[in-house]
């Protein structure tokens, strides 16, 4: 038979293209790993702009073992904007008790409705063993300062997660200085802190970990952070 006939040449072509299509994939699939083999350093500089160019989201602080005696935060929950201003409630544990107190944080001023008091009264939360919640968005100041100066980085295993199952959350694992993390929780008095971030596939940070001591003379705890729904918008005002 000689190639030279219709029927040679046209699978001649069907042979040559197949084979062209089989390249192509492969090409393609490697350069969709290239382009997702970020350094964890990269990807701690990406989690950082996106939560620094976002115009606010839902935050969320929590702990399961402050230390027993101590006046401190247990938990924060709320609105954090880009001005820098939050809209939430907090809870602080003063003799034993768990109290929480509805707050709103703008301008460098921290409101609270204190329980027994009429109406909202401008307070310093280190009283109460917390930090300024608006300062937890500030790029200075806040969780995303730590992401770029974690050392030890190291990436974890990935796994779906999110609201509807369908993000993509990888681990990295890394210390924090007790200095930096002082910026961000002021009662804080370790040397180093373990941190455990994870990310989404899009670079936003979903959740932090942050262990070690928070409070002084006092055993190492964990502060549960997350972050959700960036892009909020909301308008948040001195009461």
């Amino acid at each position: 038979m000689s190639w030279r006939t219709p029927w040679a040449r046209r699978s001649l072509a069907v042979v040559v293209v197949a084979v062209v299509a089989l390249t192509g994939a492969a090409c393609s699939k490697k350069d969709d790993t290239s382009e997702h083999a970020a350094s964890p350093g990269d990807v701690m500089k990406v989690a950082q702009g996106k939560l620094d160019d976002t115009s606010g989201l839902q935050l969320s602080l929590t702990t399961q073992d402050l230390p027993e005696g101590v006046t401190g935060l247990v938990s924060a929950e709320g609105t954090g904007t880009d001005a820098p201003a939050f809209d939430g409630t907090i809870t602080v544990v003063i003799a034993g008790t768990e109290v929480p107190v509805p707050v709103i944080a703008v301008g460098g001023k921290v409101f609270a409705k204190i329980p027994l008091t009429v109406g909202w009264s401008d307070v310093d939360p280190s009283e109460y063993g917390a930090p300024d919640p608006a300062a937890l968005m500030a790029p200075g100041t806040g969780f995303s300062s730590l992401l770029p100066i974690t050392t030890d980085l190291k990436k974890g295993d990935s796994e779906r997660g999110g609201a509807d199952n369908n993000e993509i959350l990888t681990v990295y694992t890394g210390k924090v200085p007790g200095e930096a993390m002082r910026k961000v929780i002021p009662s804080s008095s370790g040397d180093s802190f373990d941190v455990a971030y994870e990310i989404t596939d899009q670079g936003e940070l979903r959740e932090a970990k942050l262990t070690g001591v928070f409070y002084p003379k006092t055993d190492a705890m964990t502060y549960t952070v997350t972050f959700d729904a960036y892009g909020t918008t909301k308008e948040i005002s001195a009461p």
